[in-house]
């Protein structure tokens, strides 16, 4: 159904813009998601790794020292991509989008030169981690806003997501990663961490040299007034000539969109595109948007199921330290496919609050049963003279964390880089980007550092009961708040949020469905003309015949 509807929606679109340099582009910064699920793969499995901790001396000292140890180490790239999400709203607009992914990949790969070489050094691994994590909180603006200025909008879902879905991929790698050093490496030897963190340094490394083949997107270059340098790029990407009807639509679209938004506000400073998005009752609605996905996304329990997820199917029975790794590593297949599938076949069929709503119903169902299970049978009746009801009950509560991780993939993993990336106005399109995603890693930091603490007074049982309240709170604030934005253009978001702010997440699809952008006019114009074209053609050939 999903092919279908591609073909559907790209039936009254040139085939020449679905071309090798649009998906090599996507590809470049598409691959960039990759950054963050490395790290949330690799630092949980890391930190449980014997040799790592005997370095580190992280098996000395009370309950509450050691929790607090490994929440620093876990948590510091968080800290760092705080600064680095604020850091990419400067220089996206200042240096563009292409420099801006050289600049992170600088950060991110000497980040992690200095924790492989830390040397049992816990301030020089922390500080490590702290730099690399400047260069990955980047990547989550860099990478959305250059793949949304970049894709057509018939597909602008699908390749924006594909950053979405190379979290999974970096996630499940780094699970791998973690489970062959635990088999293949003695846990007397530092290489058994120090080759999985390698992976950072080497993809790190790899996307520097990708990132000389791609152009800057003619959206910067508009905003920048380099016009003709844009029209070249924008002919590049869409593989058409300057006068084809679609290059000319598209060009004036953004070029207009930002002239209306600079003669408003007269070409302002940085801080007056603050007082603009927060001041601004629209802008305000998208930052909201923006900020309660995050919020509620990061506390309903995907992230430290993924960074903690050998503490996890440890609670649920699997012991062995290659077990527990294993385990792992079948939960990144599944977030990794599920991704993907979400990106590639629903998010632009189903839409993108429909896909929210169902996934987070997925994880919200799922989380509670854990919930209960570990209610039932917490991890200390956990034994071999379990009953069978019981050991069935477990396996289920391993396959509902499963599910799900495909619920996350469906929801709020979707939903948190496409909607944040495309419903700003250009010229406030990093700065937005820039502040959700910082939230987001304040919440992500938040998180980590608070999970393991948690889970001592808590218990996991109490823990989840917390995520499955959580979802349950995201599914009142989706039916409520989150408008359907599929199908719009990027200049074409404005009527949508220029509606009353209690219409526009129920009732904004419905509200403003003939209202489209220049480019859409001026693009049924041209097809309207094509058809008569045809028909004239066809009575002249009746004619002679």
């Amino acid at each position: 159904m999903g092919i279908l509807y591609y073909k559907a929606a790209l039936a009254d679109v040139p085939k020449e813009i679905l071309n090798w340099r649009l998906y090599w582009s996507v590809a470049v910064f598409g691959i960039l998601g990759a950054s963050r699920g490395f790290d949330e793969g690799l630092v949980g499995g890391m930190v449980k790794m014997k040799s790592f901790q005997k370095e580190f001396h992280l098996n000395q000292g009370s309950e509450d020292h050691i929790a607090n140890q490994l929440s620093n180490i876990t948590s510091m790239v968080q800290m760092g991509s705080i600064g680095g999400s604020l850091l990419a709203f400067i220089l996206c607009d200042k240096i563009g989008r292409v420099r801006s992914l050289q600049a992170l990949t600088l950060l991110w790969g000497i980040g992690f030169v200095m924790v492989i070489t830390s040397q049992s050094s816990i301030p020089q691994i922390l500080g490590g981690r702290f730099l690399a994590g400047l260069g990955i909180g980047m990547t989550t603006v860099v990478g959305p806003t250059y793949l949304v200025e970049v894709a057509p909008k018939a597909i602008r879902g699908m390749l924006t997501n594909i950053f979405a879905g190379a979290v999974y991929l970096g996630v499940m790698i780094a699970y791998f990663a973690n489970w062959s050093s635990s088999i293949h490496i003695s846990n007397s030897s530092r290489a058994q961490w120090v080759v999985p963190q390698s992976v950072h340094i080497i993809f790190a490394g790899l996307i520097f040299l990708l990132s000389w083949t791609v152009p800057e997107t003619p959206r910067y270059l508009i905003m920048k007034g380099r016009h003709e340098q844009a029209l070249t790029t924008l002919c590049r990407l869409r593989q058409l000539p300057e006068d084809h009807p679609l290059i000319q639509t598209e060009f004036i679209d953004v070029k207009e969109q930002l002239e209306r938004e600079n003669e408003s506000t007269h070409g302002t400073s940085r801080w007056a595109k603050v007082r603009e998005l927060v001041m601004i009752p629209a802008n305000l609605y998208r930052l909201m948007l923006g900020i309660m996905s995050q919020l509620l996304g990061q506390w309903s329990g995907a992230s430290s199921i993924t960074i903690y997820a050998v503490d996890f199917f440890a609670a649920l029975g699997k012991t062995g330290q290659s077990e527990k790794f294993f385990a792992t590593c079948i939960l990144g297949i599944v977030k990794f496919c599920s991704a993907y599938i979400c990106a590639f076949f629903l998010i632009d069929f189903l839409g993108r609050r429909r896909c929210l709503y169902t996934g987070i119903t997925l994880q919200t169902v799922s989380i509670c049963y854990v919930a209960i299970y570990l209610a039932l049978v917490p991890p200390s009746a956990q034994s071999s003279t379990m009953s069978a009801s019981a050991k069935h009950a477990g396996v289920g509560a391993i396959a509902a964390i499963y599910i799900s991780g495909f619920g996350w993939a469906m929801g709020w993993n979707c939903f948190q880089y496409l909607v944040n990336a495309e419903i700003y106005p250009l010229r406030l399109r990093a700065l937005g980007s820039s502040i959700v995603m910082c939230f987001h890693f304040i919440n992500q930091y938040g998180n980590t550092k608070a999970v393991p603490s948690m889970l001592l007074s808590m218990n996991t049982y109490g823990y989840f009961s917390f995520c499955t309240v959580v979802c349950s709170l995201g599914l009142l604030w989706v039916w409520f708040f989150v408008p359907e934005t599929s199908g719009k253009s990027l200049e074409a978001m404005d009527a949508l949020f220029q509606l009353p702010w209690h219409q526009i997440g129920r009732h904004g699809k419905a509200l403003t469905a003939g209202q489209g952008s220049l480019s859409d006019a001026v693009h049924m114009d041209y097809l309207e003309k094509a058809e008569q074209d045809v028909e004239q053609n066809e009575v002249k050939k009746n004619a002679n015949l």
